[in-house]
């Protein structure tokens, strides 16, 4: 019997890891809104420069997940973490007892609200170091790297976290089990709080230009995520900045998602990255006057946001 995969959230990230789950023999179903209708009735089209271009039909193409025909093994929230998303109500419906729940989504510190809402469901938390963005409705365009890393919160080691991994593996995309995921969220902020925020306040400038013109700055903002982590019981490997800022040299010309998010006047994933952050430096006493400056400003242009939207 095919592992039963339910996908909420389904735009690139989702779109393309579950792509890449049906490649590997599971049944796949999304929940999508802004592009239903194309896809429901074509599929998605993916373009991978590692990994050729296919098609993927899932099983079922919903709206909600209550409309969801079975229970799924996995149910994977790809939705973004901001304040106007209700990522409880969003899959609830959804949940059955033996369904396990993976997040593969942006920030540090957001498993605790599904944690609560769920307490008897293993919770995977995930992470997708990936360059993938959505050209049209229902078209994909993966460009570079892919790898994902999945982790419990709990200590045990769980069979169904190594059967998600093996399933990715099958279809040719890197992925590792961290047996410290939250160290490995606060690993990925190192990257996100400086070149998302920039991405946007710079006015769209990719993140090559951002390194070659404020490299200081961004080693300022990734050391303080450092410190953060570290007061966390979480230190971060030695060369972290140094492999990171070496990833970002090599980097096909990208936008970041909170860049995407802004140009089409949607919340952007400040607090989740950026202010989650920010308090656990205020938990721990510690000062991140890089990290609280690029969150004030991102506070803002969110206020500008809505206030576009209200005057339009």
């Amino acid at each position: 019997m095919s592992t039963k995969v339910l996908i909420v959230g389904a735009g690139a990230i989702g779109g393309f890891y579950g792509g890449l789950l049906a490649k590997a023999g599971a049944e796949v179903s999304v929940v999508c809104r802004s592009d239903y209708d194309v896809i429901r009735q074509h599929g998605y089209r993916i373009e991978s420069h590692a990994l050729g271009t296919w098609q993927f039909m899932p099983s079922q193409v919903l709206r909600d997940a209550a409309n969801y025909d079975g229970q799924a093994d996995y149910l994977i929230l790809c939705s973004k973490v901001t304040p106007d998303i209700d990522r409880v109500a969003l899959i609830r419906d959804a949940v059955a007892r033996q369904t396990t729940i993976v997040l593969i989504q942006n920030g540090v510190e957001i498993e605790q609200e599904l944690q609560q809402a769920f307490p008897d469901n293993l919770l995977i938390s995930g992470l997708a170091f990936i360059c993938c963005n959505r050209l049209a409705p229902g078209e994909i365009s993966h460009l570079a790297y892919g790898k994902l890393i999945l982790g419990n919160l709990s200590d045990s080691h769980e069979p169904k976290t190594s059967h998600l991994r093996d399933l990715f593996l099958q279809a040719g995309i890197e992925c590792l089990i961290s047996d410290d995921i939250v160290a490995s969220r606060w690993q990925k902020c190192v990257w996100n709080a400086p070149f998302n925020p920039l991405s946007v306040l710079s006015g769209g400038l990719a993140t090559q230009a951002i390194l070659q013109n404020q490299e200081n700055f961004v080693r300022r903002v990734m050391q303080e995520v450092c410190s953060i982590a570290a007061a966390c019981d979480h230190p971060l490997p030695a060369d972290i900045i140094e492999n990171h800022i070496a990833l970002t040299r090599d980097m096909p010309p990208y936008k970041t998602s909170m860049l995407l998010d802004f140009e089409r006047g949607q919340t952007m994933e400040t607090e989740a990255i950026l202010g989650n952050a920010v308090r656990a430096a205020q938990r721990q006493g510690l000062d991140c006057p890089c990290l609280q400056s690029l969150y004030v400003l991102m506070q803002l242009r969110e206020l500008q946001i809505r206030s576009n939207s209200l005057l339009s």
